[in-house]
């Protein structure tokens, strides 16, 4: 974050004579270093006697209502001073020689930076500047100028239009584009699925799909910070796209406390492109306190957020529904604990539960039918920091993060489906969702009279008789998924100085486990069909009745039912990082090593087996192993201050991303989560079932090298008098070695395939290169089959899937781009404008992986290669779903004499990529990610959109303060369309199928204590 310097009134009132007599406090250099991945900054600085002489010895203060006790350091020889792990916040400096001068600076502290200033401590008539205030507003950007990062506190935050969630804030980030997608996060030079999430240093980003799905609320945000790029090897950065962190609130020596209600009227809402008027009522109700338990000593921070949304539900041919109800509660609780001066300590709890009932119901389905959802949340920190020395400080975190949430019938039904169970046909509505058959008359095989008797039962009534076509019971599937992650970090910094060199060096090391739980049943039999006696099983017996049922919905012979599918994913990190400063060049070399393991389940060990395993359902087993010699990634940066403030800066980074779904998407026991469908005659008797068609575990390729971007970054940035900084830089990033899921005997055995020109003649073929190269897996059959690879005749056949993971041969994406950033502080004012021109290409889009992408979608296990028309080869090179060649950025807010406040957010983006999918030309029904012309020929419209918002503040009598706010989303109701339909064959091709959200208005009423 750019951030501005301020004089206090005393020196602006000052001559020029008396300045060459008094102190003066200057800012030192324009951007600020990252200090370690905790949830804190720093100060640094040096002071002098006079314009050239360091002060060594010259006692540092600093103290701020964020900390429970003030932290005292002493300049050293150079005059230099250091004030590492401090919460952010707003800091007053006071500087005290041993001769009794004293100055006093403040200066802001933002999250992962550091601000450096400098004090010039002349002897002389002090009495003329008591004070000057540096608001922290000059400071450092993050990695030493050579890393592409920004930060932004609840000033900023609080005074634009910026939503209720943590997903809100994403808009503001410079450099990331606007998504109007609920699941998918931003594009910023990589996928959607490519970012990391943390919440008070806590990764919350969804385990093995890399999406945001926690919901913290942003009530409770004192600061975020986003890296870009350019990263050093200091908090552990692998993320592909960018890395988003925030700090919560804290409390302080004085007790406070908020509330505010905000209410999202329906007709205060446009109707969608469509047409339809959104008629769902929204409101927030947020409240706060903080304050001392033990003052100076003991601090605390409680919250509450209460989000809701009410709907009247149309009726349906049944009649009337329950209406659309969805309440969520949300408690934050945090402490902050000065043990000593040097002993910080924070600990917090977050906990939400969410229930929404009537989520869901068609038109022609019984009230019964409605489906609901849950989902809790959970997020436990603990974190503190030890200041050893003036030059050492040892820092940690631990951190657990849950999140269960899934689909639940508003009707829970109590039959519970077994193993050669009989169906109760005279109460289908109770045994599962059934749906209502229509006649057949004109079909001999087909029982119209029991279809008629079902009719009468269960149609709905149209034109004063019953008819079919229509549902009733309770919905299908009772979903519960289950994501979980635990970490433990800590670091050790120590600055010492060699020569003429000083020295920052970083140590690190960071443990996390992953983890998903995923549980489908059925409710009751699940989905129930009337098949009419015209289907027959292998013996000659007539089907009446199918279901289609989960198969952990069945209970054994033994009472117990199938387990749920548990899969983890295990990284360890390690980082090493020094920062070397040698007169006007500042070096940062480091290194950041990483191990990654996938844990499945279904196999154990058994050294007997060619595959060195056996079937052992529901038993966790090693799947894959990333070795730390192969994430090995460098970090190497170089910054120039050519003239004591502005800077020249290069950086080059490796990452290796951590996300990844392969530790479920491959995992052995994916077989128990195949449906069954089950057969019954026309009495209800048990007649057999067949699995329906699924995954199965897969094997790994041989020598695998990890997915991997490589980033180079050249840039600038300098200051323009006191107020304004910008920055501009180019940026490369190239990523490789993409795993996929794929056929084994893709490469030699698929042949030529794909008549574009009609002309009969399949004239698009596997590349030679490619096909030379053989199986992927060229002993994949001993692996499934035993030593002799036949199927059925090896001792130690553990089966799976004929497809394995593989390397995507010749995959790579490539991003660039030019970027143009500017931050204006005034008085009473700020303004942030970025402008960035870039390209992405590639040809392996992981944001284009099905018919709609904003879901959680398998990373490594997609539909990338798995038939003709969608391997790397089949026309994917070409221009990436994420691409945006043009994005412009401008928002700011302006403080009113009359204690009002009106900010404004505005955006430009170009429209999205997309292309025609066509699966007739490869010889297939299905025309999923089947391109028919190169990727991303053609574009959706470009969107712009202006938000606004007017705070008004009422002081009504001593400190207690009413607001009142109006937020205007959208101002000019851009609805533009994306997504567009690609399918040839539709009669919608080319129209969008999504929107960005109409104009809406958000009234809020509160009082703050």
């Amino acid at each position: 974050m750019f951030q501005k310097t301020k004089l206090s009134s005393s020196l602006q009132r000052a001559t020029s004579t008396t300045l060459s007599r008094t102190a003066a406090a200057v800012a030192g250099v324009l951007f600020s270093v990252s200090v370690a991945a905790q949830q804190s900054g720093s100060i640094e600085g040096t002071v002098y006697l006079d314009d050239k002489v360091e002060a060594a010895g010259v006692t540092v203060t600093a103290t701020s209502p964020v900390m429970p006790k003030s932290r005292t350091v002493q300049t050293d020889a150079d005059g230099d001073f250091r004030l590492p792990a401090l919460i952010p916040g707003t800091y007053t400096l006071t500087f005290t020689t041993e001769d009794g001068i004293t100055r006093k600076v403040q200066a802001r502290v933002l999250l992962d930076q550091r601000s450096n200033i400098s004090v010039v401590m002349m002897d002389g008539d002090a009495g003329q500047l008591e004070e000057v205030a540096v608001l922290g507003e000059k400071i450092e950007m993050v990695g030493g100028g050579a890393s592409l990062s920004n930060a932004f506190g609840a000033d900023v935050i609080d005074a634009l239009p910026v939503g209720q969630s943590y997903r809100d804030v994403m808009k503001l980030l410079p450099g990331v584009q606007l998504t109007a997608d609920a699941t998918r996060g931003p594009n910023a030079g990589g996928s959607g699925q490519d970012n990391t999430y943390a919440f008070d240093g806590v990764n919350v980003t969804l385990p093995m799909f890399g999406t945001l799905s926690a919901e913290p609320s942003s009530q409770d945000i004192e600061q975020v910070s986003v890296d870009r790029g350019g990263a050093r090897a200091v908090g552990f950065n692998r993320a592909g796209g960018v890395s988003v962190d925030t700090k919560s609130k804290s409390g302080t020596n004085e007790y406070k406390s908020s509330f505010n209600y905000r209410i999202q009227p329906s007709s205060l809402s446009e109707p969608e492109e469509d047409g339809i008027q959104e008629d769902t009522e929204y409101s927030w109700l947020t409240a706060n306190v903080s304050g001392p338990l033990i003052e100076d000593t003991l601090f605390f921070y409680g919250s509450y957020y209460g989000p809701r949304e009410t709907r009247d539900n149309k009726e349906t041919a049944y009649g009337p529904t329950k209406d659309y109800r969805s309440e969520r509660d949300e408690y934050f609780g945090k402490l902050t604990y000065a043990v000593t001066e040097d002993i910080l300590l924070n600990a917090s709890y977050r906990t939400s539960d969410r229930l929404g009932k009537g989520v869901s119901i068609s038109e022609f389905e019984d009230d019964s039918v409605s489906n609901g959802e849950s989902a809790t949340q959970d997020i436990i920190t603990f974190d503190g920091s030890w200041i050893i020395s003036d030059a050492t400080t040892f820092t940690f975190q631990y951190s657990d993060f849950a999140q269960e949430s899934g689909g639940r019938p508003d009707t829970l039904l109590a039959v519970q489906p077994e193993y050669e169970g009989a169906l109760d046909i005279a109460n289908l509505d109770q045994m599962g969702y059934f749906d209502v058959p229509n006649l057949d008359l004109g079909n001999a095989d087909y029982d119209n009279v029991v279809a008629q008797q079902l009719i009468d039962q269960y149609g709905y009534i149209s034109d004063g008789q019953r008819v079919g076509g229509g549902a009733v019971g309770g919905y299908r599937d009772i979903s519960t998924q289950g994501f979980y992650r635990k970490g433990f970090e800590m670091a050790l910094e120590h600055r010492f100085e060699i020569g003429a060199t000083s020295h920052e060096l970083h140590l690190g090391y960071q443990w996390s486990e992953g983890k998903e739980d995923l549980w489908r049943r059925s409710n009751g039999w699940g989905q129930i069909e009337y098949v009419g006696g015209e289907e027959f099983t292998e013996g000659g017996e007539a089907v009446y009745f199918r279901s289609k049922t989960e198969q952990m919905s069945f209970v054994n012979e033994s009472g117990s039912a199938v387990s749920s599918i548990v899969s983890y994913t295990e990284a360890n990190n390690f980082e090493i990082n020094d920062v070397i400063t040698w007169n006007d060049l500042t070096f940062n070399v480091g290194i950041l090593v990483s191990e990654d393991t996938y844990y499945g389940q279904g196999l154990k060990e058994n050294s007997a087996n060619y595959s060195g395993f056996e079937l052992a359902p529901g038993h966790k087993y090693e799947m894959h192993n990333i070795d730390w010699k192969d994430m090995i990634q460098p970090r190497l940066g170089v910054t120039w201050a050519y003239n004591g403030e502005d800077t020249v800066f290069a950086n080059f980074a490796q990452y290796n991303p951590q996300a990844s779904s392969l530790a479920r998407a491959a995992s052995w026991d994916r077989n128990t989560q195949k449906q069954l469908e089950v057969a019954w005659d026309a009495d209800g008797n048990y007649l057999g079932y067949e699995p329906a068609s699924g995954s199965s575990g897969k094997m790994f390729q041989e020598g695998l090298q990890p997915r991997r971007v490589d980033e180079l970054t050249i840039g600038t940035t300098k200051g323009w008098g006191e107020r304004l900084a910008t920055r501009a830089h180019v940026r490369y990033r190239e990523g490789s070695h993409f795993w996929e899921d794929t056929w084994n005997w893709a490469r030699s055995d698929e042949g030529c395939y794909g008549d574009f020109d009609g002309d009969g003649v399949n004239e698009h073929c596997v590349p030679a290169d490619i096909e030379a190269l053989g199986p992927y897996l060229p002993d994949l059959n001993n692996y499934r089959y035993g030593a002799d690879g036949v199927a059925g005749t090896g001792d130690g056949e553990i089966y799976g899937s004929s497809y394995v993971i593989a390397e995507m041969d010749g995959a790579y994406t490539e991003y660039w781009e030019l970027a143009l950033e500017a931050e204006w502080y005034g008085d009473n004012s700020y303004l942030n404008a970025s402008y960035v021109y870039s390209q992405y290409t590639g040809n392996i889009d992981q944001d284009n992986t099905s018919g709609a992408n904003d879901d959680n979608l398998f990373i490594g296990s997609s539909n990338y290669a798995d038939d003709y028309g969608q391997y790397t080869w089949d026309l994917k090179d070409g221009t990436l779903r994420g691409d945006k060649p043009h994005l412009l950025k401008v928002f700011g807010y302006y403080t009113l004499d009359w204690k009002a406040n009106v900010g404004a957010f505005f955006t430009f983006q170009s429209g999205q990529p997309w292309e025609a999918w066509d699966g007739s030309i490869y010889g297939r029904s299905s025309d999923t990610i089947r391109y028919a012309e190169r990727a991303g020929s053609r574009r959706s419209p470009s969107h712009w959109q202006m938000d606004l918002n007017y705070t008004q503040d009422f002081k009504l009598f001593g400190d207690y303060t009413m607001k009142f706010r109006a937020d205007i989303f959208n101002v000019f109701d851009r609805q533009t369309g994306y997504n567009m339909t690609p399918y040839v064959s539709s009669e919608e091709f080319g129209e969008a199928r999504s929107y960005y959200d109409p104009r809406r208005i958000q009234l809020s009423f509160g009082f703050d204590l």
